[in-house]
């Protein structure tokens, strides 16, 4: 029987029971992390480089005479890899989220954070621009360290001047380029030679967000994705043991200890040598050593910095790696787990729904519905008569006619109100036409009938409403 004295004395484990970036009064603690170099840096450099490019280049390029990307939530008008979509389909964009949030599931579960550290847009322009100007101006995380704690004199101004006066033309110019998503290049060619005045709502939204990009990675920075960012708590839930993450071998590390020249063959100690390079260059200020936490964003700077460490020692690499909790404590490699087989099968069937949908989605599209408040009438002819509003849209960059045809019952007619149809490219036509049919087609008060809109000698799409008859 253990005792409580014991027990109480076997227990020395420590828990944190607050976040790095918080001192124990409760003030945030703010982060100067140590510059990391090494392997994966390098690879998360370029990679990063070639994400900036994509985001500087994706407004000016062109598929189809139409923008690759346009996302013009002002006329409700969407255009991704070239292919324009409009409000009508939007049951494409549902399933389109949900397979996206099935697959954020999926790979979360395999591959946890790997997202975060290198390709979520926070990090990479806070540690692959913002980071950097810091470094460049500031010099090392002791330096901006110091720095920061001195009083305010010529040095200090002219540098944390300088770099935020870097940091808001930055902001500035990314806040452009987010319009140009928006509206286009063309038009924002256009309203940049006008007057703030001629363009003061969209004036109003480059100022509004270069103040708001401004904020996040001059002052709130890592707290985005400790306090802000849903996904750091969502794998809490995602995470299993199989899950690949940045991890700390504790097997090979533990017990952890400083190196001594004097050590005798009956102190064992572990690969571990508490140098805390780990934790000077974590940019959420966590150790990486006390296993999987909410801050951690797998960016991979403490595997670099472990690296060189353990190269020094002439000890192998790999104390901090890609790794699963199930990996460090069997040896075993990744598993395909029946929850990890579950989320692949259901992922899998909503891209072939929404491949098979786009497949078959149609270049135009029609609504016609019943007027409202309008009631039955009764022709001279003794015919009796509802009233339809028609919407129409052009998917496609080109111009035909068109026409309606009632083909159920058939010996209705249709009579539109206005000039004949001819659509424009990527364009949206409205109107008003009434339907005619004779009392003996009549069957029931409701009565389904069927449209068919033509361009020349081809039907292109067919729409099917009621009819409302007299009580019979």
């Amino acid at each position: 029987m253990i005792s409580f004295v014991e027990v109480e004395a076997q227990d020395t484990e420590e828990y944190r029971d607050s976040i790095a970036t918080v001192d124990e009064s409760g003030k945030r603690r703010w982060i100067f992390p140590k510059k990391p170099k090494g392997k994966f840096y390098n690879l998360r450099t370029w990679l990063s480089a070639f994400f900036l490019g994509l985001l500087f280049i994706g407004p000016f390029l062109k598929m189809n005479g139409q923008p690759f990307l346009l996302f013009n939530i002002l006329e409700r008008k969407f255009i991704l890899f070239g292919i324009p979509f409009w409000p009508q389909d939007f049951h494409l964009f549902a399933l389109a989220m949900i397979a996206l949030f099935v697959f954020i599931v999926l790979f979360t579960v395999i591959f946890g954070r790997i997202w975060c550290g290198w390709a979520c847009p926070q990090t990479i322009f806070m540690e692959m621009v913002f980071r950097k100007i810091e470094y460049w101006i500031e010099g090392t995380n002791i330096q901006q360290r110091k720095l920061d704690k001195q009083a305010w004199n010529r040095d200090k101004i002219l540098k944390k001047g300088s770099k935020w006066a870097i940091f808001y033309a930055i902001a500035f110019l990314i806040a452009n380029l987010v319009m140009a998503y928006i509206i286009g290049v063309e038009e924002l060619a256009t309203i940049v030679t006008e007057s703030p005045q001629a363009n003061w709502g969209k004036f109003s939204f480059v100022m509004i967000f270069s103040g708001i990009f401004f904020f996040v990675f001059a002052y709130f920075r890592e707290q985005a994705c400790i306090a802000v960012c849903p996904y750091g708590r969502l794998q809490g839930v995602l995470l299993t043991k199989d899950s690949i993450v940045v991890a700390y071998d504790w097997l090979r590390g533990e017990p952890r200890a400083k190196r001594r020249k004097k050590q005798t063959i009956e102190q064992p100690k572990g690969d571990c040598v508490d140098c805390k390079l780990c934790v000077a260059v974590c940019p959420t200020g966590i150790d990486i050593r006390n296993g999987t936490q909410m801050e951690c964003v797998n960016c991979t700077a403490c595997i670099d910095a472990c690296d060189s460490v353990m190269d020094k020692l002439k000890k192998p690499r790999g104390l901090i790696r890609y790794d699963s909790h199930q990996g460090i404590e069997t040896g075993t490699p990744f598993r395909f787990t029946a929850r990890v087989a579950g989320y692949s099968i259901v992922l899998v069937a909503l891209l072939s729904v929404l491949g098979f949908s786009l497949a078959g989605r149609a270049d135009v599209e029609a609504t016609i519905l019943r007027t409202p408040g309008m009631l039955l009438e009764k022709t001279e002819a003794g015919w009796f008569r509802n009233v339809y509003n028609y919407q129409i849209v052009n998917k496609t960059q080109k111009e035909f006619p068109l026409s309606f045809k009632l083909i159920d019952p058939a010996g209705g007619k249709i009579t539109r109100v206005g000039k004949d149809i001819v659509m424009k490219p990527q364009a949206m036509n409205k109107g008003v036409m009434m339907v005619d049919i004779p009392p003996a087609e009549l069957h029931s008060y409701k009565q389904r009938i069927r449209i068919e809109i033509w361009s020349g000698d081809r039907m292109i799409d067919e729409v099917a409403v009621n009819f409302l008859g007299p009580m019979m």
